[in-house]
């Protein structure tokens, strides 16, 4: 089968938005419509109430509702442009999105995306509003009504400089919409917001580790139109926001807004500009505000650079002191190419997505070499190098999906990380020796707990195979994998095949050439069937219990009935509901292989395997599942442990074998009247 690109193109900028609201219907839907009955919309997908602001605690004070109309005489969506101090911090801790925002002013066409031109107070105002914003490889389109939570008539989120101004607050609460509530946004990273804002790709630097040229790679960013932030780390919780002797404080998320070069007494001295979103508490060091460094900068230059300088919590200061003072830049670039060199190039993107589910394919990194082979692997085939060069740029970004939505029910962003393989030329999944006895040719830095982690490669041409992890074993999350290249990549997820090697069971033998162990199992047998001469489903479970308890290498507390009326629909040729003699036999030559099999699993002889175990177990017996259907069963069957006992072992083989079975007579006219494939039979065969 050959290896095919996921998805490729040039970005994800013109696509076409999804709408969101629960009843299916568009932004100029609802407008139309509440402006044709004289209402003013009310979102009943986001509610002005409680569980829309916090979901972990109550709301602290009496908190209003209210319009923009109700809270001054002449609101407007826009006042002149959208700028950077049109964003002021209200009683949220959200600075990191805040932070955004005042980038994604800085660029007027991300703007015009994320911010839809189509929506004012004075002409066909009906009390809703839409935002656009960028999630796991698509564009949403999300509509809020515009009642905002305020204490005596002043806004308590987000807000403008400006009292009259409300594009900003609610975009916030579209952002807040879209995660589940106002709580939800407290706290995180500044890179998480400019990527939902234009699509983008994320890097980030370390300030006292950073390459020489950082000024000169934050210019080149600044310049393609790339957002930036940074931070200053804490050491502890009570260091979170506090304010340095300096003016900087801690902890909190800050915009980069612009870089320059100026002379001072002959010397080129390098400055960046920053903007707190709180819209004041300002640098107070060298090159801050009115600071007598300025002085010594020519006149008209110095107009330019700081135009209408004012408290207003944009500042000026030193490179070097901004390297020194700070910890860590972040930097979304609106295409993977590289701020290091000057070379524009046409990307391609390939994109997954999967799930690490516990039990199944949440191996956790390689420190754990027993499950790691277990995580979800990806193909990629890196066949042509880079124009005028022998090797492969890539870009590969892994992304963990809906963890802030995901906060009010106790999930928190998980730590994850990757790495890249030499990979074999057969697609199949690849097991714990491949790994043990390969090293990896590439992959991330660190595991972090962030929501994507991304790194850049240079890769001479093959195939590599990538293994998406978190840190742990048994964590669960889904996920998105971007991976940039500049020439078209072949890509597939491995193991990615549903099918089965059954061959047909052999005849039974006849009477007088039954082996002594089969002449003792046909007296059992006749002893409990009826003059029929045959065995119902309770005198299956009586018999197989009966036999099974004789043999000490198995521990288990006695198959089910479930478990043998499974048996009873795999070996019922003759649709009795029954089992003859020799329907059994060949039943009793297929059991005898499976307890072998799931003995070689049970090595400490508990009575259960790990269910991380189940994929080799199901190929040794010819069944091979995809990662999909393999989550599926392991959910079913495995226990909290992620084991699975003997019974259960037993019940799935059989189930899945029946179904296979089943599926492989379906003539062709047949599957295409039932419109089924075999993913969706087997999931509703197995009852998972």
């Amino acid at each position: 089968m050959p290896l095919q690109s996921t998805l490729s193109g040039r970005g994800s900028g013109s696509a076409q938005a999804v709408d969101t609201q629960s009843d299916g219907k568009s932004f100029r839907e609802l407008r139309r419509e509440c402006l044709q009955e004289g209402v003013l919309f009310e979102d009943p997908d986001f509610p002005a109430a409680d569980s829309s602001l916090f979901f972990s605690q109550s709301v602290p004070v009496q908190i209003e509702w209210k319009r923009p109309k109700e809270l001054c005489d002449n609101p407007k969506f826009i006042v002149g442009d959208a700028d950077r101090t049109d964003i002021c911090q209200g009683q949220l801790g959200d600075c990191w999105l805040l932070a955004a925002i005042a980038s994604l002013t800085l660029k007027k066409d991300a703007l015009a995306r994320v911010v839809p031109p189509d929506q004012e107070f004075d002409h066909r105002y009906a009390g809703i509003f839409h935002f656009q914003f960028w999630q796991h490889n698509r564009w949403l389109d999300v509509v809020v009504d515009d009642r905002l939570p305020s204490v005596r008539n002043e806004l308590i989120m987000l807000h403008s400089a400006s009292n009259n101004e409300f594009w900003s607050a609610l975009l916030e609460k579209a952002y807040a919409k879209l995660h589940g509530s106002y709580e939800s946004l407290k706290g995180g990273s500044t890179m998480e917001a400019m990527e939902d804002f234009t699509g983008g790709v994320g890097e980030m630097y370390e300030t006292k580790s950073a390459p020489n040229n950082l000024f000169a790679i934050m210019k080149k960013a600044l310049d393609r139109g790339s957002m930036m932030g940074c931070s200053i780390e804490i050491t502890s919780s009570a260091e979170s926001e506090a304010k340095t002797s300096t003016g900087l404080v801690k902890g909190h998320a800050y915009s980069i807004t612009g870089l320059e070069e100026v002379n001072v007494r002959g010397q080129k001295v390098q400055l960046i500009r920053i903007r707190n979103p709180w819209g004041q508490v300002e640098w107070n060091g060298p090159w801050s505000d009115n600071s007598r460094e300025w002085n010594y900068v020519d006149r008209a230059e110095k107009t330019r650079i700081l135009q209408n300088s004012r408290d207003d919590g944009e500042f000026w200061m030193e490179f070097e002191d901004f390297k020194r003072n700070y910890d860590k830049v972040e930097i979304c670039n609106m295409t993977p190419d590289s701020l290091s060199d000057n070379t524009k190039r046409h990307w391609e993107v390939s994109m997954f997505e999967g799930n690490w589910i516990r039990g199944s394919t949440a191996g956790g990194c390689r420190n754990y070499i027993d499950t790691f082979w277990t995580n979800p692997q990806f193909k990629l085939q890196l066949e042509d190098a880079d124009d005028d060069d022998d090797v492969c740029s890539v870009v590969v970004a892994l992304m963990q999906k809906n963890r802030r939505k995901l906060r009010k029910e106790g999930m928190e962003l998980e730590t994850i990380g990757f790495a890249l393989y030499e990979a074999p030329d057969d697609e199949d999944h690849q097991g714990k020796d491949f790994f043990r006895y390969h090293s990896s040719k590439a992959r991330s830095r660190a595991y972090i707990n962030m929501r994507e982690v991304s790194e850049r490669f240079t890769l001479p041409p093959g195939k590599y195979l990538l293994v998406p992890t978190t840190f742990q074993p048994h964590h669960e999350a889904d996920f998105v994998i971007r991976v940039f290249s500049e020439k078209q990549a072949a890509a597939l997820e491995m193991g990615g095949n549903i099918d089965a090697d059954l061959p047909d069971p052999p005849m039974p033998s006849p009477p007088e050439e039954e082996t002594d162990e089969e002449k003792g199992l046909r007296r059992l047998f006749e002893q409990l069937a009826g003059e029929d001469k045959a065995i119902s489903v309770r005198e299956l479970q009586q018999m197989l219990n009966g036999v099974l308890r004789r043999r000490k290498e198995i521990k288990f507390d006695g198959l089910s009935l479930s478990s043998c009326h499974s048996i009873i629909n795999l070996m019922d040729v003759d649709n009795t509901g029954k089992l003859e003699f020799n329907e059994f036999k060949v039943f009793w030559e297929k059991m005898k292989k499976w307890i072998m099999l799931f003995l070689s699993f049970d090595t400490d002889r508990s009575g259960k395997m790990s269910s991380y175990e189940l994929r080799i177990a199901l190929k040794a017996a010819g069944m091979h599942l995809n990662n999909q259907l393999l989550q599926l069963v392991g959910l079913r069957f495995a226990d909290a442990n992620y084991d699975i006992d003997f019974d259960d072992y037993l019940t799935c083989i059989v189930r899945l074998e029946n179904m296979f079975r089943a599926f492989q007579a379906m003539d062709k006219f047949k599957r295409g009247r039932v419109k089924m494939n075999i993913m969706q039979f087997l999931m509703l065969s197995m009852n998972v």
